[in-house]
């Protein structure tokens, strides 16, 4: 892919971003809190691309003060409103999953301890609770912005039901794996 090319993560961006502004810095809050569960990139993608995306004319940058040095704020420039009006327009593929969990699950056969594997895959359950819990703040942070919140509230359902779906699919590992009782 050219260097001047919009990935999927560019668009993350680009939306993140949005008609308000947003610094590198929020954008990482923003993952940090309730959007943990839907990028898989690192905090590093989230300074680096949006200066990726103001040299190519998606965003405009400018910097302004901060606590201890200058901030830079990132705007949507009409080009970036535009690209992701088409991409909004384009068919939605089926969400690529990369689940680690699922690999380790399949190596159940070469590894052969399921007691192994249970407390391996258990420990997801604490990460669970905690995405919970930002997904229980971002839904406070939606009162901030009175203009996405039907869109916020979807996205957030959406994470609900896929950490109760991952809680179901752990239950499930748990009696299939786990000792069976007499």
């Amino acid at each position: 892919m050219p260097d001047d090319a919009l990935k999927p993560f560019s668009y993350v961006i680009l939306t993140l971003v949005g008609e308000g502004g947003a610094g590198p810095h929020d954008l990482v809050r923003m993952m940090r809190a309730g959007s943990r569960p839907y990028w898989a990139s690192s905090e590093s993608h989230f300074y680096a691309e949006p200066k990726r995306l103001a040299k190519l004319g998606y965003l405009e940058a400018e910097a302004g003060p901060g606590k201890t040095r200058q901030r830079t704020h990132y705007s949507l420039t009409e080009k970036g409103r535009e690209a992701l009006r088409e991409w909004a327009r384009e068919p939605t593929p089926f969400p690529r999953v990369q689940s680690e969990a699922i690999v380790r699950l399949l190596s159940g056969d070469i590894v052969e301890d399921d007691a192994a594997l249970l407390a391996s895959l258990g420990a997801l359950r604490g990460e669970l609770d905690e995405i919970e819990a930002g997904l229980g703040g971002s839904e406070v942070q939606r009162e901030g912005l009175p203009h996405r919140d039907r869109y916020l509230r979807l996205v957030n359902d959406f994470g609900f039901k896929l950490v109760a779906a991952h809680r179901e699919w752990l239950d499930e590992v748990e009696r299939e794996l786990g000792p069976k009782g007499d």
